[in-house]
């Protein structure tokens, strides 16, 4: 069997492989095996084609991987209680600057002022600035 269709079973088995993990590595080594059996079905020798698969390889995995793991990642998507800072909430009990009590999407929160002067009457409208621990840190909407 040619050495480039060698390379080129590599290539389909390693990108089959990265559709399985979705680590982007696997696929950019197969990538490096595609432009290694482009060099192989040229007649370069072995010992080269080990070495444009290497530089390839390295590359791909070092400058380009991490930019495609970035492209991929969701952006400003925020989970459990980081997902609340922001949200409207309404006090239940007043909040002053040491406890109180806030509503934030049908459930109760401890809560504390975010300026320790301020005392919020239940029944106001408060944006969370923070969550510390199992208490919303919140402050008057304007």
């Amino acid at each position: 069997m040619d050495r480039w269709a060698i390379w080129l079973i590599a290539a389909a088995v390693l990108i089959a492989a990265e559709t399985v993990t979705l680590t982007v590595a696997l696929g950019m080594l197969g990538g490096a095996a595609l432009v290694t059996a482009a060099v192989a079905a040229a007649g370069v020798p072995l010992p080269f084609q080990l070495l444009v698969f290497t530089v390839v390889a390295v590359v791909s995995v070092v400058f380009v991987r991490p930019r495609v793991r970035r492209a991929l990642r969701p952006q400003g998507e925020r989970f459990g209680v980081d997902a609340l800072v922001g949200r409207t909430a309404h006090v239940v009990a007043e909040v002053t600057g040491t406890g109180g009590r806030v509503r934030i999407g049908g459930e109760e929160w401890t809560a504390r002022a975010y300026d320790e002067t301020l005392v919020i009457p239940p029944g106001t409208a408060v944006d969370v600035m923070e969550i510390s621990g199992a208490t919303a840190v919140v402050y008057p909407r304007e």
